[in-house]
């Protein structure tokens, strides 16, 4: 049988969806008896998301725990709902913390930098989401117990605790928002979701020096396969 509806497989045990603007991940350790979710989307697409997870994993399966590259509303919308309804914790970058308690609201974002996602970010949410005792920091050794053979890299710019994680034994990067695999800034472009390594969401990127330092990390590690928070995988394969 092919992926579920909602769900496509990117590499063993590694699949992942669209939902409305944004990508979530689901990782499988050992079998689909003890899975991770990677991100959350957006609060409006909640229903749909947690059907395509049930569909995959059966119904009433609930994940080890819940990994986010970062806060944003497009990653973090349901972690609160997500995180509750299967009683798991949310790990995330000890920086990411403020925003992921009720602490802090991100910076306004900037709709002047161009691109068809940058003209609404005036309309984007950036108050802060409360996990409370949900929240766990992510280890700074970059292991996490729940992800055996996954490398949690630090890749600060977009925001400052975004990670990224990666598989080394095949390659495969889940860059989150430290590097987009669409122009966002071409209508054309996001319209037919031409890949390409392009920049970070530009509207809600806070440090363009940190961006690049992660993104020169990133390509240091030689990753066969790019997925990022938005626009569609690339392989070796992709044209």
């Amino acid at each position: 049988m092919g992926a579920p509806a909602g769900l496509k497989e990117l590499a063993p045990g590694v699949a992942f969806m669209t939902a409305a603007i944004v990508n979530l991940y689901t990782i499988d350790v050992r079998d689909r008896h003890n899975w991770v979710l990677i991100d959350t989307g957006l609060r409006a697409s909640y229903a749909s998301i947690l059907g395509a997870l049930e569909r995959r994993y059966g119904d009433g399966a609930r994940p080890q725990c819940i990994v986010l590259t970062h806060g944003h509303f497009d990653h973090a919308g349901n972690a609160v709902q997500l995180a509750e309804r299967w009683n798991v914790p949310v790990y995330a970058h000890r920086l990411e913390k403020p925003y992921l308690t009720g602490k802090s609201s991100y910076p306004p974002f900037d709709p002047t930098v161009g691109g068809v996602m940058s003209q609404m970010a005036r309309f984007y949410p950036r108050s802060p989401y409360d996990l409370g005792a949900r929240f766990r920091e992510l280890p700074q050794s970059g292991e996490l117990v729940e992800l055996p053979g996954w490398q949690i890299v630090h890749t600060p710019g977009h925001t400052p605790g975004h990670v990224s994680l990666f598989r080394k034994a095949d390659g495969v990067l889940l860059a989150g928002d430290a590097l987009s695999t669409v122009d966002q800034q071409s209508f054309a472009k996001t319209l037919v979701q031409h890949r390409e390594v392009a920049l970070p969401p530009a509207y809600a990127t806070s440090d363009w020096g940190g961006a690049k330092g992660s993104v020169e990390r990133l390509a240091m590690l030689r990753p066969s396969i790019v997925a990022a928070g938005h626009g569609q995988p690339i392989s070796g394969s992709s044209t």
